[in-house]
């Protein structure tokens, strides 16, 4: 080969050398850069307060505060005065994020008033078809009757997904049920919620936020069913039918024998264990329960990842913490971060100025008066009952006892027996004993 033909494709080979490494270079970096976690919005929703839609960690820590907990990694988090409603911290709390199956405390409060606990209901075939695949089921079967009850059971124990959409079947069906949620979460105040299943399953378009989820959860602590079935650890849940033994008749001409004495099958269902969900209430490897545990509801699918909500009480304290999405890969880490804040929680309460609030119901704050309302001592025994105020004063109060219905009251006595009711939302007693097992 001459020398100028060496010389040539030496300069040709220099030239392509670059274009012939590009490739592999930049396949490599594709594959070696990991994801970049998502971004919460610069501004979000002012719900609740200014500092609220801001993103990032905020917190105003007074004399003697602890600081926060270091491990947390929750893409969204709140920690808040269940009765107060102020928010001690929180972090991105409106970032509109999936819910998983925390959605389900928002399927309870729209639907727990409107279902009797005592009423059966045959499961149809087409009741289970909306099912998502891979959901997390309680093992609800067609063809076979379940009380209203049983259902709430499965919905809050197991999560079960299986329950939910009978339930919605009882209430008119899937598409009538998330307009229902829908207009219950915006009658809270809920405005980052958008409905698009009523199990939680991960759908496009569906979200909700820390924020939104805390307001959801406070809501349906004002209901005692609700209070004690996301409280409630294990049950019984029914399975199949139990059939009694068929006995053959002997043939013409035969003898029967005897049978020997057996005590009779009666027709009826099986029943078996279930057990809740919720790892701060009943415990699993490398987490206990955590004291004071009161509910609520824990998540986690595809691209929620681990949701959970949780409220609890500590010498007349009651907090509610929401995590959504932890990216730490520690055990059980919702519950790990959920443990951390209601600790710093109650140890900061009365510490820090508040970042926000927790907004009441439209109709609250619609119907709320500037002045107190003088009301009669019956109507007030009424309501120590547990009676609403339209029932417990039989001369009736007009708006007031429509307001009272749905916000609570807190009493007041004045000098000279007369009682005032100071209308405030949410009910005092948000949190009770949990019910025996």
């Amino acid at each position: 080969m001459s020398a100028l033909k060496k010389t040539a494709l030496t300069v040709i080979a220099a030239a392509l050398l670059p274009i012939l490494t590009a490739v592999p270079a930049s396949a490599d970096a594709r594959t070696e850069s990991p994801d970049k976690e998502p971004q919460p919005p610069a501004s979000m929703s002012t719900v609740g307060g200014a500092r609220l839609s801001k993103a990032g960690t905020q917190v105003n820590l007074g004399a003697g505060a602890p600081v926060l907990p270091k491990k947390l990694s929750g893409r969204s988090w709140i920690v808040a005065d269940a009765e107060s409603g102020e928010v001690l911290a929180s972090h991105n709390a409106h970032w509109r994020l999936p819910p998983a199956s925390t959605l389900k405390m928002l399927f309870a409060d729209t639907l727990l008033p409107k279902l009797s606990k005592t009423r059966s209901y045959k499961v149809k075939p087409k009741d289970l078809e909306p099912v998502g695949a891979g959901s997390s089921l309680v093992g609800v079967k067609e063809n076979l009757s379940y009380t209203v009850h049983d259902l709430w059971l499965g919905v809050f124990l197991r999560s079960g997904n299986d329950a939910v959409h009978v339930l919605a079947a009882m209430n008119g069906g899937v598409a009538k049920t998330v307009q229902d949620m829908q207009d219950h979460a915006d009658e809270l105040q809920a405005l980052d919620t958008t409905v698009v299943s009523p199990d939680g399953y991960d759908e496009p378009k569906q979200v909700s936020s820390a924020y939104d989820l805390t307001l959801i959860a406070r809501s349906g602590l004002q209901k005692k069913d609700f209070r004690e079935y996301c409280a409630t650890s294990t049950a019984k849940f029914p399975g199949d039918l139990i059939r009694p033994e068929k006995t053959e008749k002997p043939e013409k001409g035969e003898k029967s024998e005897k049978p020997e004495k057996s005590k009779k099958v009666k027709p009826g269902r099986e029943f078996f264990e279930i057990q809740n969900t919720n790892r701060l209430l009943t415990g699993a490897p490398g987490i206990a329960p955590y004291k004071g545990i009161a509910g609520v509801k824990n998540g986690n699918t595809t691209h929620a990842g681990a949701t959970f909500t949780g409220v609890a009480e500590r010498n007349g304290r009651v907090l509610l913490v929401t995590v959504m999405n932890p990216s730490s890969h520690e055990g059980q880490a919702v519950y790990q971060e959920t443990t951390r804040l209601l600790d710093w929680g109650f140890a900061a309460a009365g510490k820090v100025k508040p970042v926000g609030t927790l907004v009441p119901p439209k109709s609250a704050t619609t119907n709320a008066s500037p002045t107190p309302t003088p009301v009669g001592a019956e109507a007030i025994k009424g309501i120590e009952q547990g009676k609403p105020l339209a029932a417990a004063n039989s001369g009736g109060t007009g708006g007031v006892g429509t307001a009272l219905a749905v916000t609570g009251g807190a009493l007041i006595v004045l000098a000279g027996g007369v009682y005032l009711v100071n209308r405030r939302w949410p009910l005092p007693d948000l949190v009770r004993r949990r019910p025996r097992e």
